[in-house]
């Protein structure tokens, strides 16, 4: 479906309500023994559950860790989420709606949004789809209109079409008419605000010009109050306070008598000191606060000028703005004005400027109070059984789904919750049992050694993140989430697009969908072309996790989209680049936390390519952790090995190619640096805000730093090539030795794999081969062979032979 036809299938979803459950993602139950490995367990079902993007695991009946947190000294301050304003549509219909109704207010006549078949007009659907019949100039017919009311999910009756019709020509024309005249009326109110100047042939044939502020008028007046001077021609530039006159400065001549009787320097005076008119002080008369010009016919002094047409006259007619002071015909402005406003009213330049204003980044508040958990409880629980009418856990997972998303696509709805997100559990520590928890029981140490505890797999053996020092709250460190309904997380992935798994320690349910990372870009595109407006403005919105769009609109536009509950004692586990998004059905607890198997290096270094192109920041350096793990390779299992290899293999080529690039282009000069030691926004790229560390290009004049790829770009520094300097953390020499290491332990690999296969087979020898299967075993265990079918048969082939040689000796023990 292209873009055109899903933004019209998404405005049609939204006009009238309807939701279909996407179906379910798959659900695992390991058995005990594969709930001993969780990376393991993972690996296995990962070529079934990376199809949907997420999986649900339930584990074994007999294990239920503790939760570890003391929940009265627990305290937290919670998000405030406006439901309906994180669904991408409704957000669009609610600034719309917002810009119509500061155009309205703004010229004095506060609109009241009208009321059609006991709903809210939704003035955003009537503009795409009269747009969509070419304008309504275009929309001359009733077949045209009963095509709108029926796209809109209204009855096709003649007062429909009618009332359709009549209200955008009301409502909507004239803002589509302001639009389109916008720029012709500030261009036209810019070209009479340039400053006409007298002018005065001096001796040699030039003009000079001097300006003089008002009050140098009042000291001239002072000066020459009873003296006779030659006039000198004046104009006026500009009506409003900052008139100022302009004369010849070769000798200032003005004849205080022909200024009283000159009608544009009489204006000047009422824009002085003291009161504006005889007999009234600023409070009792304020030109800048009244909306409507009153007639002057009492003060000769009082001349104003329409900004469009340049002329003075019907004073009855002109309005002045509340915002600039300037005025205005009525019948000047496009459109005309038939009457004038009863309210406040500002000119066309102040309401450009006022509806065009960049909207702020859409993002969530902190609440004013900070809750305990037992605080928070009481009144998500309060909420829930308020709002439903029953109590909360009385509500069927699919009732409070539907609802969810009915507040999401609804403008009229005013649904504001609160969501206790991110919480560290650095700072507030871990629902699960550690170590460094206090009043542990003897059967909880199950629970603080075991892989399944978030604090545990994200350094696990086999989980490539063990390998950064630093603890990135989030990624490597948990993170914990208080929920009430309909408490929602908007559709994002995750940083590096690796793993994540959360756990719901306690409480109702949360419900999860979600995109397999094949997918992803259906997704980013789909939502792109349902809301074009929204991402213009904010390109990088997906990246801020505050927008959620219906998942049946995603589904039309070719999406594959999963959905699961998650119940407490569950995991939910999403996969390298898959979307998810959900919300909560109450009150609940969950954590969370990424990892990173081996298989993840690949799709991580595809991740920062993408990151680059978005100049987005990432959260650590994808050649760092590389390196770090090929110098740390006697740490590595087979296939992490094997993934390292070819990573390293793609870097290093990489590097040599643009450090050869650089080196032919002239940079000579080259200084080796330690880039783990300086902090990420010391070495980012100026160009992509990639983290180097293999390398990068400095300048000594501008200060500035680029990685290889964007050094030689006209993005980057124009300065010369003898003011930059080329740092490496490796040479390529170094590079190389690391490849080798690393192929060598690979190399090991494989020359165990080949002879365990050797000395399995039925024709091996039988001379000296319980020394070789042993020699085999305890060479399994140096290089840390993974749990596999060959290690197995060798094992058992071990144990075997060890019992078979022992009658043997017995025997030979008795002679």
């Amino acid at each position: 479906m292209d873009s055109k036809n899903i933004q019209k299938n998404a405005m049609q979803k939204s006009a009238e309500f309807t939701f279909t459950p996407p179906p379910e993602a798959p659900i695992f139950e390991p058995t005990p023994e594969e709930f001993m490995d969780p990376l393991g367990y993972i690996a296995k079902i990962r070529p079934v559950a990376e199809l949907t993007g997420i999986c649900k695991i339930k584990p074994p009946a007999r294990w239920q860790p503790p939760f570890s947190l003391d929940v009265d000294k627990l305290k937290f301050v919670p998000r405030i989420q406006k439901v309906n304003e994180l669904e991408a549509i409704t957000r669009l219909k609610l600034l719309f709606l917002e810009k119509i109704l500061k155009f309205w207010e703004l010229q004095g006549s506060p609109l009241k949004i009208p009321m059609i078949e006991n709903k809210t007009l939704d003035l955003y659907c009537l503009k795409f789809w009269v747009d969509e019949e070419g304008g309504f100039e275009n929309c001359n017919n009733p077949k045209k209109w009963r095509k709108i009311a029926n796209t809109m999910g209204y009855s096709q009756s003649t007062i429909t079409m009618n009332f359709l019709r009549s209200n955008y020509e009301k409502i909507l024309l004239p803002y589509e008419i302001f639009e389109k005249s916008k720029a012709d009326i500030l261009k036209t109110v810019k070209k009479a605000e340039t400053k006409s100047e007298t002018k005065e042939e001096c001796e040699n044939g030039k003009q000079i010009f001097k300006e003089i502020s008002i009050e140098s008028i009042t000291k001239i007046k002072n000066e020459y109050a009873y003296d006779e001077r030659p006039h000198t021609s004046i104009k006026k530039a500009k009506t409003g306070s900052d008139i100022k006159l302009y004369v010849d400065n070769e000798k200032v001549k003005i004849d205080f008598e022909k200024i009283k009787r000159n009608r544009e320097l009489r204006k000047l005076a009422c824009y002085g000191p003291g009161p504006k008119m005889p007999g009234l002080n600023d409070e009792e008369f304020d030109i800048t606060k009244s909306r409507k010009r009153p007639r002057y016919d009492m003060d000769p002094l009082a001349i104003y000028i329409c900004a469009i047409c340049q002329k003075d006259h019907r004073d009855d007619l002109l309005l002045i703005c509340n915002g600039c002071s300037d005025t205005y015909h009525t019948f000047c402005l496009k459109p005309p004005l038939s009457v004038v406003p009863d309210g406040d009213w500002r000119c066309p330049c102040c309401i450009a400027e006022e509806v065009h204003k960049p909207a702020e980044a859409f993002g969530f508040a902190q609440a004013e109070r900070e809750y305990t958990l037992q605080q928070f409880g009481e009144m998500a629980d309060k909420f829930k059984s308020d709002y439903f009418g029953m109590s909360g856990h009385l509500v069927p997972t699919n009732v409070a789904e539907k609802e969810f998303w009915r507040i999401i696509s609804s403008v009229e709805e005013d649904v504001t919750v609160e969501y206790g997100a991110d919480l560290h559990s650095m700072d507030h520590g871990s629902g699960f049992p550690t170590k460094s928890s206090l009043n542990l029981y003897p059967g909880d140490q199950e629970y603080v050694d075991s892989g399944w505890n978030l604090n545990n797999l994200p350094v696990l053996d086999g989980s490539v993140l063990r390998f950064i020092n630093a603890d990135i709250s989030g990624m490597t460190v948990p993170w914990m989430y208080v929920g009430m309904c309909f408490s929602a997380f908007c559709w994002h992935n995750e940083d590096h697009w690796s793993y994540s798994i959360n756990y719901l320690h306690w409480g109702e349910a949360k419900t999860w969908y979600g995109v397999p990372g094949k997918g992803a870009e259906l997704l980013e595109n789909a939502m792109k072309a349902a809301a074009p407006d929204l991402f213009k403005s904010q390109p990088d919105l997906l990246h801020q996790l505050v927008t959620i769009m219906n998942p049946n609109i995603l589904m039309a536009a070719g999406v594959p989209i999963y959905r699961t509950d998650q119940h407490a004692g569950e995991f939910v586990v999403t996969f390298p680049r898959a979307y998810h998004a959900g919300f909560n059905q109450g009150y609940n607890f969950a954590e969370a936390v990424n990892f990173a198997p081996p298989d993840w290096l690949k799709i991580g270094r595809d991740c920062i390519i993408h990151y680059k192109n978005l100049k987005r920041f990432c959260v650590f350096s994808h050649d760092e952790l590389i390196c770090k793990m090929a110098l740390e390779g006697d740490r590595l299992d087979l296939e992490t090995a094997l993934e390292t290899q070819k990573e390293l293999v793609h870097a290093t080529e990489e590097e040599g190619r643009l450090r050869a690039f650089i080196a032919k282009k002239g940079l000579k000069n080259v200084r080796r640096t330690a880039f783990e030691l300086l902090g990420d926004d010391e070495r980012l790229c100026e160009i992509c805000k990639t983290t180097c560390f293999l390398s990068s290009v400095s300048c000594a004049d501008c200060k500035h730093m680029a990685c290889l790829q964007h050094a030689s770009s006209e993005e980057f520094c124009q300065c010369s090539l003898s003011k930059k300097t080329l740092f490496y953390r490796y040479d390529m020499d170094e590079l190389h030795i690391m490849l080798q290491t690393i192929d060598f332990r690979v190399n090991s690999f494989d020359k165990w794999m080949t002879e365990t296969k050797n000395i399995l087979l039925p024709t091996a020898p039988d001379i000296g081969r319980l020394q070789k299967l042993k020699l085999l075993v305890d060479e399994a265990e140096e290089l840390k062979i993974p749990k596999c079918t060959l290690l197995t048969q060798l094992k058992e082939e071990y144990t075997k032979a060890t019992d078979n040689i022992e009658p043997i000796v017995i025997e030979l023990d008795d002679d």
